[in-house]
């Protein structure tokens, strides 16, 4: 049986204080969905602000505008003010017949995730990360994803491409139960941003807006 599962890649969020987080261990993937509780969320949403807290250049900053000064504003202005933010992570495969797990590699984000459409419909197949060289490739009615494409010995899963697709729906289904999540989330707890976050949210999983 195949399953899948978007997930982020998550570090502890040690001495963060403008939001409660989850304990979580030095390095992981957190999965998204629904059911995350509001610190979890938290957790999340830590991440994603703290990836995309960068130092701009001028030009960016005339762009995007000076980074506020109060440490909260100061904090989220990269994520809210991104046009595409970074999402580190990606899809999860696991095959629990062979306990084989397709995961991300680095550099590739959740913000790629359509890349698995592309290759479900016959794309050249799809890059998602490196270290390892992970690959997604559909030829006719099977879907082949190769953990490490650069070691003849990767683990791999094979499985139908129509499978895939039912497998991509539901993860989809996941992302935009945890941006719903996440919407009402941020409403009780950083209300003065909650719009303007959602929003950068929906463009880091590459998703509309909830209505």
């Amino acid at each position: 049986m195949f399953s899948m599962q978007p997930v982020l890649e998550i570090f502890a969020p040690d001495g963060f204080v403008l939001w409660p987080t989850a304990d979580h261990g030095p390095y992981g993937n957190l999965a998204l969905d629904g059911r995350l509780t509001p610190a979890e969320v938290g957790t999340a949403v830590w991440r994603l602000a703290d990836v995309n807290d960068v130092e701009l250049d001028p030009e960016e900053e005339a762009e995007r505008g000076p980074r506020p000064e109060d440490p909260l504003g100061a904090f989220l202005h990269g994520l809210l003010t991104d046009p595409g933010p970074y999402a580190p992570g990606g899809l999860r495969v696991t095959d629990s017949a062979t306990g084989t797990v397709f995961g991300p590699g680095c550099c590739t984000g959740l913000e790629e995730w359509r890349g698995w459409l592309d290759a479900a419909d016959g794309a050249d197949p799809a890059w998602f990360g490196h270290d390892p060289d992970a690959r997604v490739e559909c030829v006719g009615p099977v879907a082949r994803l190769t953990q490490d494409a650069e070691d003849e010995n990767s683990p791999v899963i094979e499985l139908p491409v129509d499978e895939l697709r039912r497998l991509l729906a539901g993860a989809e289904r996941d992302l935009r139960d945890f941006l719903d999540l996440a919407a009402s989330w941020a409403e009780r707890q950083l209300p003065g941003h909650a719009t303007a976050l959602t929003a950068a949210l929906a463009r880091a999983l590459d998703l509309e807006p909830p209505a």
